[in-house]
Order: structure tokens, then C-alpha cells, then sequence
């Protein structure tokens, strides 16, 4: 039977960037995906990670960078980037901040997210 999902669940990050997440391990118990909307502050970054899930990151406005062992990839609004599992990755966000989509393969969970200190 198909699940509305009526509105996301506010997942608290520190940095001031905001995650609504509308499907996961939080709102609807799914494992296997994870899909939600963020809203990052300009100049906002997190530490690197390799995560063992791939992420689909769809820009909407603003910029994502994607920094990589290859170099550093800029991400504008109306274009996505996938990063596979086992890569090694540090996200950011451009000066104008950023609002994106994010889509994770399995979900996305703190402990998959292996963050560097």
C-alpha cells in the first residue's frame, strides 16, 4: 500500500544547514533509501567522509562543491552529481549557500557515513 508522507522530519545538524528528510531511517523506517530536501548556509562544509552508501545530490539553488581524491567538482542549480560508495568525499557549499536534494543508496545513517575528525 503506498505511504503519504504528509511532511518531512527535521533532522537537527550543527553549522546552521537544515535537512528535511521525507523518506529514511527517521520518517518512514526505510532502509533502503533515503531522500531529503537541505538547505545550506553560505559558506557551510562538513568533514570528509566514505560512506558505504552511494548519494545522489541534486542542486536546486546555489552551489555544491564536491571536493575528491581527483580534485574538486563544482556542482551548479539544475545539475547533479553521484558519488559511489567506498569514495572518499568532502561536501560544501558555495557563497551564495545552497538548496539541494539529496538521495541516498541504502539510506543515509550516521555510522555508514564513516566522517573524518
Amino acid at each position: 500500500m503506498p505511504q503519504l508522507i504528509q511532511s518531512p522530519t527535521r533532522i537537527p545538524v550543527p553549522g546552521g544547514k537544515v535537512i528535511d528528510e521525507y523518506v529514511g531511517r527517521v520518517t518512514s523506517a526505510t532502509a533502503s533509501v533515503s531522500v531529503a530536501r537541505m538547505t545550506a548556509p553560505p559558506g557551510w562544509e562538513e568533514p570528509a567522509q566514505t560512506p558505504e552508501f552511494d548519494e545522489v545530490t541534486l542542486v536546486l539553488s546555489g552551489s555544491v562543491v564536491v571536493e575528491h581524491d581527483g580534485g574538486t567538482l563544482e556542482v551548479p542549480a539544475g545539475q547533479a552529481v553521484l558519488t559511489r560508495a567506498g569514495e572518499r568525499v568532502r561536501y560544501r557549499v558555495g557563497d551564495q549557500g545552497a538548496e539541494y536534494v539529496a538521495v541516498c543508496l541504502p539510506a543515509f545513517d550516521p555510522d555508514l557515513a564513516h566522517r573524518e575528525d
